[in-house]
């Protein structure tokens, strides 16, 4: 990394003080997180020393930031990570997470080391090329947006993962078990029947039948989304008609309406038109939800496409229609991949008009049969496990197609 530059004069800051806030705050964050994730794995009671660790994290920071910046190098990070482990144990006696070493002593040594190694290169990589000295105040400012950048991807990560690995681990447990201790969230890998739950809401609950009311509910409403959504785009970006430009402003109106004051009057009409209790009513009212947004994303995406090649279409004698087919919709691929994910993800995951409507477990959808599980008289680990079979296929959806997703969306955002 290129050293930031070291300047006298007026407006000066401290990359000594964005080392202190760094090491302070890694250290503190840090402990926080492995600690918490080391009760978590083993059980066991951890209390993890958080001024410790920020004295060992400020320690380490200033060891680098005192280092010449011409002479920090990998040996650098390797001392600082020495200065942290003898500051850690010296304070701590010994107890670097406030257990005996006789308790989990290879877990102990994991976390230790996981929280050497990333609070150490956390503080290289904010301020691994900041002089001690003053530096300017652009300078002091990108440093100090590093290390709340840096903060910022710890706090979004955990809260990410952590109620996620509850969820799962919660799930492979027994109500004995979770009686027992309720705060223990390890696994035992040797357990004679760990996907217990899992084998009892197939078995018993029909989550095999859920997984495919949700399925075909989730496709068929991607396919009339865009079957409507494509051509009413194409109108409003291609197009001249009269109230063009106020049907374009107007088109996400609907999201104005709360949608637990839509459903009572939809829980009426549908009951007389014996549309409630029916698949084919939620096949009605998730695409009058999903349109809207997705021929706003899409209409944005139209009016970037060259409208030349459109014209050649046309002078070569193709309609309007075929000129949609075949070279606009090739095109746009990309939007269509991401309009079609983003509404794939409402219609799996949209739980209100499944539980107003649906009341036979035979076309219960995902959410609705995750509901059903909230009981006190069934054991919580069910729940669990149904949560997460409804969050695993739609992860592993969009993990898979995120790269068209991220392409429309920012292709709409700056051609719209």
């Amino acid at each position: 990394m290129a050293a930031l530059t070291q300047t006298g004069g007026h407006g000066l800051r401290s990359g000594l003080a964005v080392a202190a806030l760094a090491g302070l705050s890694f250290g503190l964050v840090f402990m926080i997180v492995v600690g918490v994730t080391l009760a978590l794995v083993t059980g066991l009671p951890a209390r993890p020393p958080v001024g410790t660790a920020a004295l060992a994290g400020l320690a380490a920071a200033l060891f680098v930031t005192f280092t010449p910046v011409e002479r920090r190098s990998n040996r650098t990070r390797s001392y600082a990570a020495s200065i942290m482990f003898l500051v850690l144990v010296i304070f701590s006696l010994g107890q670097v997470f406030g257990l005996p070493l006789s308790e989990g002593s290879v877990w102990q040594l994991i976390g230790l080391a996981v929280f050497i190694g990333v609070t150490v290169q956390s503080i290289w990589l904010c301020v691994g090329d900041a002089p001690a000295g003053t530096v300017r105040r652009y300078d002091f400012e990108k440093l100090v947006i590093r290390v709340l950048k840096g903060q910022g991807y710890i706090f979004f990560t955990v809260f990410v993962v952590l109620p996620f690995y509850v969820m799962v681990m919660t799930s492979f447990k027994s109500q004995a078990e979770l009686l027992a201790n309720p705060l223990d969230f390890s696994i035992d890998l040797g357990k004679a029947n760990l996907f217990g739950s899992y084998t009892e809401l197939f078995t018993k609950f029909n989550f095999g039948t859920y997984i495919l009311n949700s399925a075909f509910v989730s496709v068929s409403t991607v396919f009339v989304t865009l079957l409507i959504a494509v051509p009413g785009a194409y109108a409003v970006a291609r197009l001249r008609f009269r109230g063009r430009d106020a049907f374009a402003r107007s088109i996400l109106l609907i999201y104005m309406v709360p949608a637990i004051v839509l459903v009572l009057p939809l829980y009426a009409v549908f009951s007389q038109l014996e549309l409630r209790n029916t698949i084919l009513g939620l096949l009605i009212v998730y695409p009058a939800t999903t349109i809207p947004v997705a021929l706003y994303m899409l209409q944005g995406y139209f009016r970037g496409l060259p409208a030349e090649m459109e014209e050649a279409g046309l002078m070569d004698g193709l309609t309007r229609i075929g000129v949609i087919i075949k070279i606009t919709l090739p095109l746009s691929l990309p939007a269509l991949a991401s309009v079609g994910l983003y509404v794939f993800m409402i219609a799996w995951n949209e739980f209100l008009f499944a539980f107003m409507f649906l009341d036979d477990p035979a076309i219960f959808t995902l959410p609705r049969g995750v509901a059903s599980l909230n009981s006190s008289e069934l054991p919580r680990e069910l729940m669990m496990g149904g949560a997460v079979i409804a969050t695993v296929p739609i992860m592993a959806i969009f993990l898979w197609l995120e790269r068209f997703m991220v392409q429309g969306l920012s292709a709409g955002a700056v051609k719209g």
